[in-house]
């Protein structure tokens, strides 16, 4: 029964991808005082921000961000409106003249 375990090995990773999605802090249900304190105590974070929708969120200083990236100001939606936090993102390169 070769199928049998192919199905039950499925299922497995299915509740297990799922109860990770749980796992993951929802900034909409937290305050935006409540988001900022869990990404400084943590130094980074992957919250979700809406179904489906997450990302990895960092302290403004520290060292969370791998270079060339930097912390860059970003806006999460939280259950008390909007809410400053920081991405790790590539800068803009300088012109110069």
């Amino acid at each position: 029964m070769p199928g049998r375990k192919i199905l039950l090995c499925a299922a497995a990773m299915l509740v297990a991808a799922s109860n990770f999605a749980d796992a993951r802090p929802d900034t909409l249900k937290m305050t935006c005082e409540q988001t900022q304190a869990l990404i400084q105590s943590q130094h980074a974070a992957v919250l979700g921000t809406g179904p489906n929708a997450y990302d990895r969120y960092v302290r403004q200083f520290g060292n969370e961000c791998d270079a060339p990236y930097l912390p860059m100001v970003d806006y999460v939606p939280t259950g008390d409106g909007r809410c400053m936090v920081y991405r790790c993102e590539e800068p803009a390169p300088m012109v110069l003249d």
